[in-house]
């Protein structure tokens, strides 16, 4: 895996060693962030299931003000701060992880928002809609959400306020992009 641009643009990141993983492709970040545009500069981004992390560093190399990584497994938090520490990423962002649940984290935020929500939940039938619910104490008014989830099982319209706006598939995967 490597980073698409930014300022830490070619530099690659540690991928798992253990099955379970399944990291963002370097090709569907690229598609994300190219949607994103120039909106990622000064955003405060949460990246739920972040896994290797990829997603917010992307978004770090690109110019989020912040980046909050969420995950539970204590391996891919190691990943992460593994990536982060090779690039020198605290040394400006102060990137911040939180080993937990999704909505677990998200209810620590204290309704706390975000300009940018991305989650790549384990694929599964209803996996973007309970990431959507896990997600909604942390969207406001502005924030934008991305799921990233199998493109045969298709994203709700809606959910809790947050209304579909665009799917983009690629492969078995599919990024679905939500807005109040």
């Amino acid at each position: 895996m490597r980073i698409v641009a930014g300022a830490w643009k070619g530099r690659t990141l540690k991928s798992p060693t253990w099955d379970g993983l399944r990291p963002t492709s370097d090709r569907l970040r690229e598609t994300l962030f190219n949607i994103l545009g120039p909106s990622i500069q000064g955003a405060r981004v949460l990246d739920g299931y972040a896994g290797t992390g990829a997603i917010g560093i992307e978004a770090l190399s690109r110019g989020a003000a912040h980046v909050t990584f969420v995950e539970k497994d204590p391996r891919a938090v190691k990943l992460i701060e593994a990536n982060l520490a090779a690039l020198g990423a605290g040394a400006t962002a102060k990137p911040v992880i939180i080993r937990a649940g999704l909505a677990e984290a998200v209810q620590r935020f204290g309704g706390e928002a975000f300009d940018v929500i991305v989650v790549d939940p384990p694929y599964g039938k209803d996996a973007a809609a309970e990431a959507l619910a896990a997600v909604e104490g942390a969207a406001g008014g502005g924030t934008r959400v991305i799921v990233e989830h199998a493109s045969r099982y298709p994203a709700p319209p809606e959910h809790g306020g947050l209304t579909l706006t665009r799917t983009v598939t690629a492969g078995d995967s599919a990024l679905s992009f939500y807005e109040h």
